[in-house]
């Protein structure tokens, strides 16, 4: 299989390699170590791939409030899309990473986010392209200018009053994409406050995809989301509205549509 709602498979992206309506970026990152995943980019990366890093292109500066990676401002986000070469809703772009989607499901979620729909994940992300041996390069592609005018879909992100406001609603559902040890407050690794929004349940953003970092079928997907199939609002939260985007993602794959973001995530709920 080519691609589905949301991935395109390594075949695939092989095959488009030279298209000039494809477009590839790269985003792998390490939390503990910002500067890891433009070393190995320098190094290696899939041919013709572009860089974005986490910290410094898809997300804005630190503020008191707002969570650990706060969303990038709109207009310089849309002018970084730009630079690259895509054209709005012409241009499809693939995003991997080497991290079972963390970073590349926050990518493809402010493109969609931004109203740019033809925006699709590698399946297998770095590790299933290098066990393939398909093309490599130490290489950085020349810029050229596209053209991208973000249109905010206001109803995929929500805010910390939008989500109090949630709390007792039995139309929503909070979901904590954190490990489980964090939810329950048993461990706090980044965050200066231990625990988890009260209400919210927990589905781990690692359950979305297997250990060599493919997403799961959509059978398999149905059946982790089954419990909460029919609340008309499902609002998902992590640390910092990164790895939420995996769970994110999976719902978009199987058409459970709406999901919403809480970008600050329990960084943001805690600092208050």
């Amino acid at each position: 299989m080519g691609h589905t709602k949301t991935t395109v498979s390594a075949q695939w992206l092989k095959d488009n390699l030279d298209n000039p309506q494809v477009k590839i970026i790269d985003c792998r990152f390490l939390l503990s170590e910002s500067d890891w995943g433009y070393q190995q980019y320098n190094h290696s990366h899939i041919e013709n791939a572009y860089y974005f890093h986490l910290n410094q292109d898809f997300s804005s500066p630190i503020q008191p409030h707002g969570g650990r990676h706060p969303l990038p401002d709109n207009q310089v986000f849309a002018d970084k899309l730009a630079q690259i070469g895509i054209i709005q809703n012409q241009t499809t772009v693939v995003i991997y990473d080497s991290s079972r989607f963390a970073f590349s499901a926050r990518l493809w979620w402010l493109l969609r986010y931004l109203g740019h729909n033809q925006v699709f994940v590698l399946d297998g992300g770095w590790q299933q392209w290098q066990q393939l041996n398909y093309p490599v390069t130490n290489i950085t592609p020349t810029l050229s200018q596209g053209y991208f005018s973000p249109q905010a879909q206001q109803d995929w992100l929500v805010n910390i009053d939008y989500v109090k406001q949630a709390l007792n609603s039995d139309s929503t559902v909070i979901i904590d994409a954190r490990s489980g040890d964090r939810y329950r407050g048993e461990v706090e690794p980044i965050d200066p406050v231990a625990g988890s929004i009260p209400s919210a349940q927990n589905i781990f953003w690692q359950e979305m995809t297997t250990e060599e970092g493919k997403l799961k079928s959509v059978e398999e997907l149905k059946a982790i989301w089954q419990p909460y199939q029919n609340y008309p609002e499902i609002i998902v939260y992590c640390g910092s509205g990164v790895t939420a985007c995996v769970d994110i993602l999976a719902l978009k794959t199987i058409n459970l549509c709406q999901c919403k973001l809480y970008s600050g995530g329990w960084s943001d709920w805690c600092s208050y």
